[in-house]
């Protein structure tokens, strides 16, 4: 499992105020909390709450500026309760509280937590994965996100989520403002890019579906057997109702293979570039086939995924630079922003023909 530590000063919350309310929502509970803060994660606040015979994990936002629409508890809260029936890999969620909630002045969700293991860069050795057990995962990592993107989001309640129509043309405008909000001095503008992928947008949108917006193996919990199994699916902060391919291109930023440039593996969260595992490529043809959509370029979606992650990156560091967080490990995160912005104009001169 990911790190756990205790609460940064900054991180720290009134968690006498957050027992008194779960007690009153949540039967069973009983005695004081002990609280860890989760390391790893560069968004939302992860917590630990270790009750006796109960292990609860709470999900908040960040403090500082935040951009309207990221970091949102609800949506997270929303889209995982509503799955949940038809798509079991996910936490089971308990208690939500908004924004006008003041137990600790901001809104957060409270779920269960899922007992298992965590893969992060590389596949421990002591796990014996050959290179059949690494592609077999491989296979079921992206069927779980096919498998997302092929639930009726009607039948589980979901219309009202959002506007899946134009959700290309939101994004891609959506991400350039954020992009200009969080910009700081030394960063770059990269107007180019952003003015490639507005006017390269498809006319035609592939479908629409549910989109996890982060689907990446190190925002897994997996079963402890030789197989991997995937329990459950973490991190729904940015899901939506969309094209499905722009959810693809953006879960393939973080597939980084053996043979990328230096400035790419950087990103490196999960083990993609382990022996065994599919090439973006592969990827993306293994989704056509599976999904039965003719794919013949993917330049646009990959590098829409480069430049959102670059503006992610953007407003984190934007954070740092402003003195909003004392996370030391987010003063690379302006240099890297730079370096996806770089990337993904290489991107677009290159292509990515399928």
């Amino acid at each position: 499992m990911p790190d756990l530590t205790a609460v940064r000063p900054e991180d720290s919350f009134d968690i006498n105020a957050v027992d008194t309310v779960l007690k009153q929502h949540i039967e069973g509970l009983q005695g004081t909390p002990r609280v860890q803060q989760f390391t790893s994660g560069a968004s939302n606040l992860t917590y630990l709450l270790g009750y006796p015979g109960r292990e609860l994990v709470l999900r908040r936002p960040p403090v500082g500026a935040k951009p309207k629409s990221g970091h949102s508890m609800w949506r997270e809260y929303t889209v995982v309760k509503a799955i949940q029936p038809v798509y079991p890999a996910v936490p089971n969620v308990l208690y939500y509280a908004g924004h006008d909630d003041s137990t600790i002045g901001t809104e957060f969700y409270i779920m269960d937590r899922v007992p298992g293991r965590h893969l992060n860069t590389r596949i421990p050795e002591q796990w014996g994965w050959t290179l059949e057990h690494t592609r077999m995962f491989c296979h079921s990592f992206w069927d779980k996100l096919i498998e997302l993107h092929q639930l009726d989001y009607h039948s589980v309640g979901l219309d009202n989520f959002g506007n899946p129509k134009g959700y290309i043309e939101r994004q891609i405008r959506g991400w350039n403002e954020r992009y200009e909000k969080a910009l700081t001095e030394d960063a770059e503008p990269f107007e180019d890019v952003r003015e490639w992928l507005d006017a390269n947008r498809p006319q035609q949108e592939s479908g629409h579906s549910i989109l996890h917006g982060d689907f990446r193996i190190d925002n897994l919990i997996l079963a402890d057997d030789p197989m991997g199994s995937i329990k459950a699916v973490l991190d729904w902060e940015i899901s939506a109702l969309g094209d499905p391919l722009m959810d693809l291109g953006a879960a393939l930023v973080y597939w980084i293979e053996p043979h990328d440039p230096e400035s790419l593996k950087v990103l490196k969260k999960q083990p993609s570039d382990a022996p065994g595992m599919f090439t973006r490529r592969e990827v993306v043809q293994y989704y056509a086939e599976q999904t039965g959509r003719k794919i013949d370029d993917f330049t646009f979606f990959y590098a829409y995924g480069i430049f959102r992650l670059a503006v992610i990156a953007q407003q984190i560091y934007y954070r740092y630079y402003h003195r909003q967080t004392t996370n030391k490990a987010f003063a690379m995160y302006g240099p890297g922003a730079r370096a996806l912005g770089h990337y993904a104009r290489q991107i677009i001169n290159q292509g990515m023909a399928i």
